[in-house]
């Protein structure tokens, strides 16, 4: 989501950097620009939509830095666009990451005398460096001071015309130094965008700043300007391996970004054990309307829905259903103005949402969305809409956006509560706190890959597999069994553990592996009996269980330790080791894991 490139050397640096920005492409963006420094002067060129065919105008100079952008605050237009200029058209920047705080410092700017161009919270940052080289400072202390202002995560690369530096700083959004030759340097968000001239790097860490002037690079602590030592390694990747950055495969590599994305999703929301969520103040004032909430989606994107049914009603109190956004209007639904209806999609293009979306409108449903592409169609055609930030998703097979529909689901629950006083503000804070611990847990249970790996192994021959769960674990049993059918073309069902003996334990044998999800919780001893109905035949029992339960461990066949999170919020850690079982299952029997057979990213026919 969204790409940096900076270049200082011999060479044509606009024409250098607008290549880089092409390599930087599966990223995702809706707009690029690129600034230029020649004679003591910026120019500029940035344009809406895509970069592949384009041609520079720009001026040729030693100096350059770009960007691709992926919009969140404010629309895609070429003023939104990157990089951002302060008044004097003196110093230039590009950004990835969010300032949380910008409308604080905005508002403090205007007040200054500052004029912006546009609505991004990125252009807050230009400007607070021309601020502060009013102060008669060096260019880097000016950036390390607008920096210490800054709530949120940024990746910064910024170009100063009067001293002809450049300078890159990072906290919480990657950065990386790429060494060329003749002194020259590359500053991008990713290696894949310089590999082509250089693989000696050095990779920035939080709170590094490093100046780029007269050929010569130096490092500091943006917080003391402490100058540092910096270690430079050999990158091995290809190109395509440093797309991938060193994964197999993306899907594998966007499993293993879930962590990060989660910390995207909820940054700026969760303020002082409260959700802030300003693009749904309308919707949230209405909350004690509303009779009913149905959530819609297709795949994955039902299931996160189906997910968050159980959640909704515990915390708002208030009846919530699933439905399957493919068949929802065919059935001329019973849904009308005291309805909310939450469509969820990945792409937001999905065509049956899409058509579900307009009959619910169309009856009057007030409509918000979940979705992950800015200005998308169910985007534009919602009444709010609440971005995932999980960036671009190659793999097919949904991963990452999927957690990330869990989590902004989960705020905006949590939200509604409050409002419909359906909770307490230390229910609401518990909450929110247990939120921001989710990440930690998310890396904790991705620790657990070559448990995971192993199992796969032994499983990978098996044609036929059984998941189960109860509660809020049974959709996740849907979608571990969905991930499976997906990527490794091996046949699978879910249902709730409880349903097994309804007919399907029927199907239990020794030939058959049955995956349950089996966290100590308040349908725990219900699953233990479940579970000892299929050791009874036979069956190849996997569960995924939290850390410390040994007893189940002894009953089973393989055991996947998960650690505890608050019970509601548990299924966002229990689906990591679905999809990493499918997927080394998949990758074991050679699949193409990134490109399903018969499968597309986004379905935008019905």
């Amino acid at each position: 989501m969204c790409g940096i490139v900076g270049y200082s050397g011999n060479e044509d640096a606009a024409l250098l950097v607008m290549q880089s920005l092409k390599r930087l492409e599966y990223r995702g963006y809706d707009s690029w620009g690129i600034v230029s420094l020649s004679n003591n002067k910026l120019s500029s060129e940035k344009k809406v939509g895509r970069i592949s065919e384009a041609k520079l105008s720009l001026p040729k100079s030693k100096i350059a830095i770009g960007h691709t952008r992926w919009a969140t605050h404010g629309q895609v237009t070429k003023q939104n666009a990157h990089p951002h200029l302060g008044c004097k058209q003196k110093v230039a920047i590009v950004h990835n990451g969010i300032v949380e705080n910008y409308l604080t410092l905005r508002e403090g700017l205007l007040k200054k005398g500052h004029k912006f161009s546009g609505e991004t919270d990125s252009e807050v940052i230009a400007h607070l460096i021309e601020d502060e080289k009013k102060k008669a400072i060096p260019f880097e202390k000016a950036v390390a001071n607008a920096a210490s202002k800054l709530d949120g995560s940024f990746a910064v690369v910024a170009l100063d015309s009067e001293t002809g530096s450049m300078v890159g700083i990072r906290k919480n959004s990657p950065l990386v130094l790429g060494i060329g030759k003749g002194n020259s340097f590359f500053l991008a968000s990713d290696v894949n965008a310089f590999l082509k001239h250089t693989k000696k790097v050095i990779f920035l860490e939080d709170n590094d700043l490093v100046l780029l002037k007269g050929h010569h690079a130096s490092f500091f602590d943006f917080k003391s300007m402490k100058k540092l030592k910096k270690k430079e390694v050999e990158v091995k990747w290809s190109s395509e391996e440093a797309e991938k950055m060193g994964f197999k495969h993306f899907m594998l590599k966007e499993i293993f970004e879930q962590p990060e994305k989660a910390i995207a999703t909820m940054e700026g929301r969760l303020v002082a054990g409260k959700v802030v969520l300003p693009e749904f103040e309308k919707i949230l004032k209405k909350a004690n309307s509303f009779n009913r909430i149905i959530f819609l989606g297709c795949g994955t994107a039902f299931y996160a829905g189906l997910v968050q049914k159980y959640l909704f009603e515990e915390l708002c109190r208030i009846p919530v259903e699933a439905e399957y956004a493919s068949e929802f209007r065919y059935r001329n639904p019973v849904v009308g103005k005291k309805d909310l209806v939450i469509a969820i999609s990945q792409s937001g293009e999905t065509a049956d949402t899409l058509a579900a979306i307009r009959e619910a409108k169309a009856k009057g449903a007030t409509l918000v969305s979940i979705v992950n592409v800015v200005d998308s169609t169910i985007a534009r055609e919602s009444d709010s809409v609440l971005y995932t930030r999980a960036g671009p998703e190659i793999g097919v097979a949904s991963t990452k956006a999927f957690t990330c529909q869990l989590v902004a689901i989960a705020m905006l629950a949590i939200a509604f509560a409050v409002k419909r006083k359906a909770v307490s503000k230390s229910k609401a804070a518990s909450l929110v706190a247990s939120l921001k611990k989710l990440p930690v847990l998310m890396q904790e249970t991705l620790e657990e890959k070559a448990v995971i790996k192993a199992i796969a192994s032994k499983y990978s021959k098996k044609t036929n597999a059984l998941f189960l769960g109860r509660g809020h674990n049974y959709p996740i049993a849907l979608e571990g069994a969905l991930k499976l059918k997906e990527i490794s073309y091996i046949h699978a069902e879910a249902m709730p553990a409880a349903e097994m003996k309804h007919g399907p334990i029927a199907l239990i044998d020794k030939e058959m592996p049955v995956v349950f999800i089996a966290i100590r919780d308040q349908t725990y001893e219900k699953v233990l009996s479940n579970v000892e109905e299929v050791k009874a035949r036979a069956g190849k029992v996997i569960v995924v269980t939290d850390k410390g339960n040994t007893v189940l461990e002894e009953m089973v066949d393989d055991t996947i330790f998960v650690p505890k999170s608050e019970e509601l919020l548990q299924p966002i850690i229990n689906v990591i080791p679905m999809q990493l079982l499918a997927y080394y299952v998949a990758d074991k029997r050679g699949c193409d894991v990134d490109k399903p057979r018969n499968l597309a990213k986004s379905v935008t026919v019905e």
